[in-house]
């Protein structure tokens, strides 16, 4: 199978694509405008694969994809790419608008437009896959509700409400035009390659650096996590296996509040690194307790028994097996994280020199 996948040089779009190539023999097209977010470094494993294409394509280019659906001929989509940081849609609400909303326009448009093209035994085996999250439910109330397929949405930041946004139009374009589309929504992924940005690889750096762990409110914000390879595993059962029409969701059974988690890794740095930065005595005196985010949902649970139930998955990590792997791949690839940190990640996918930039 050919899955085109955009979003590909993010943090689960590029875990979804080393994911297929390393244990499938499919061939991937990773559609990727390299915003910020996007690193092709984390995917230096499987570039030289052959099963391997790169197209750096804005998804709201409609001649552009246009052109990577003809030239490629995908059997399925994995749709991605999005804007995902709910603290910088608070501050800048329009880039969401733009790439979550428009973008997932363009790209439905562009994918029915190729899909009634194709002859009819590949029309019916192809598939539209589109990967939302958890936060498009609101939040929960109650300590033992789950979020299910059929929890009403009640967006709460303009991150979800763009994400809302696009799942709609999604099912939309199943029920009216008949293109093929499957939804999944996700709860929290951490894991290998996340940008710096969230909290999990904040706080590890942080620490790292003796610099504060801020830690919203009181930090009993609760959320489910999910390691991001188990998540690019059921990502894949659903492109493959899925019925056209369902919504999964997908969890990893691992509810923690934030000050927990910032706490666990707090204690796996006392075990991994002793050697602290001159004039901290234990990594949990860098915790500090900042002001809440505006709108900030209590609690995230997600049910995640549909997909096992019908498609056979489960995640294989728990949360104390997943976030120690976490805090030692950030130890062990320095490389790439202070790459992200300075920048100079950015200047050479654009193909600068860090010092032209500066001169």
């Amino acid at each position: 199978m050919k899955i085109l996948v955009t979003g590909g040089a993010g943090f689960i779009g590029s875990a979804v694509i080393r994911h297929i190539i390393n244990n499938t023999k499919d061939e991937v097209i990773n559609v990727d405008k390299l915003t910020y977010a996007g690193n092709l470094e984390s995917l230096a494993a499987v570039q030289e694969n052959k099963r391997y294409r790169f197209e750096q394509v804005d998804i709201c280019n409609r001649d552009e994809l246009d052109r990577v659906f003809n030239e490629h001929q995908p059997d399925a989509v994995m749709h991605l790419a999005a804007e995902s940081h709910v603290d910088r849609s608070i501050d800048g609400p329009a880039a969401f608008i733009e790439t979550n909303i428009i973008g997932t326009y363009v790209m439905l448009e562009a994918a029915r437009q190729y899909w009634n093209q194709l002859d009819e035994t590949r029309k019916s085996a192809f598939r539209f896959h589109h990967i939302s999250t958890d936060e498009v439910y609101g939040d929960l109330e109650g300590t033992d509700d789950l979020f299910t397929e059929i929890t009403s949405y009640e967006p709460s930041s303009p991150y979800s409400a763009s994400k809302a946004s696009s799942d709609h139009l999604v099912r939309a374009w199943l029920r009216t035009y008949g293109l093929p589309t499957i939804v999944t929504n996700c709860s929290n992924n951490y894991g290998p390659y996340h940008f710096p940005e969230k909290l999990i690889p904040l706080m590890i750096l942080n620490a790292l650096d003796g610099k504060k762990l801020p830690v919203y409110g009181d930090g009993m914000q609760i959320r489910d996590w999910l390691y991001v390879e188990d998540h690019a595993s059921a990502l894949y059962s659903v492109v493959t296996k899925g019925e056209i029409g369902e919504t999964y969701n997908i969890g990893g059974h691992n509810e923690k509040a934030n000050i927990e988690v910032v706490k666990t890794i707090c204690s796996l740095l006392e075990e991994l690194v002793p050697n602290k930065p001159e004039g901290i005595e234990k990594y949990l005196d860098l915790i500090s307790y900042v002001t809440d985010r505006p709108g900030h949902d209590v609690r995230y649970a997600i049910d995640a028994s549909k997909i096992e139930r019908e498609l056979g998955w489960k995640p294989a990590e728990t949360f104390e097996s997943g976030i120690r792997k976490t805090v030692e791949w950030y130890l062990n690839n320095k490389t790439w994280w202070s790459r992200v940190l300075d920048g100079s990640y950015s200047f050479e996918r654009l193909g600068k020199s860090v010092d032209k930039e500066v001169n």
